[in-house]
């Protein structure tokens, strides 16, 4: 039994890469913070009367006022998934996205912890592990590694 699940486990290893997971992660956690923050304006990004509201009233956060948490928030849910998909910057993104859930679950919403536990989940092996091959980061040379596409070293392809 123990020689079959091992067998099991290393053949998923192998079939499952470290960059599906990590563009998966990318595409998973983009899309709750991008929904979300399409929840706020009505357009491209109008801020909608009702999202100025609730950071009045059940958003509010020490030292950061209303109109200024409002924006900050809207934008960053609408910037930061933009740039986790391309994978541009996604460490920085990921550890952006990271600082967020942490004042919603400390300041916001402080008995959703299992959300964002979950949130945090994914988004902790972005910043540890980066964005995986499959990236503008990787394309670009930018996440401190050697760039694998052929268009970016020179190579053959």
């Amino acid at each position: 039994m123990t020689n079959a699940y091992a067998r099991i486990a290393t053949r998923l290893d192998a079939a499952i890469s470290r960059d599906l997971l990590l563009a998966v992660a990318r595409a998973g956690i983009a899309v709750i913070f991008f929904l979300s923050g399409r929840t706020k304006v009505d357009g491209l990004l109008t801020i909608t009367d009702s999202a100025r509201d609730l950071f009045e009233t059940e958003y509010r956060l020490p030292l950061v006022p209303p109109n200024i948490a409002v924006h900050a928030a809207t934008y960053a849910e609408h910037l930061f998934p933009i740039l986790l998909v391309l994978g541009l910057f996604t460490r920085g993104a990921a550890a952006a996205l990271l600082g967020m859930t942490l004042v919603i679950e400390i300041f916001v919403y402080p008995d959703a912890w299992p959300t964002h536990l979950s949130w945090a989940a994914i988004l902790l092996p972005l910043i540890a592990r980066g964005p995986g091959t499959w990236s503008l980061d990787n394309l670009l040379g930018l996440d401190g590694t050697r760039p694998t596409h052929a268009l970016c070293t020179g190579a053959p392809s």
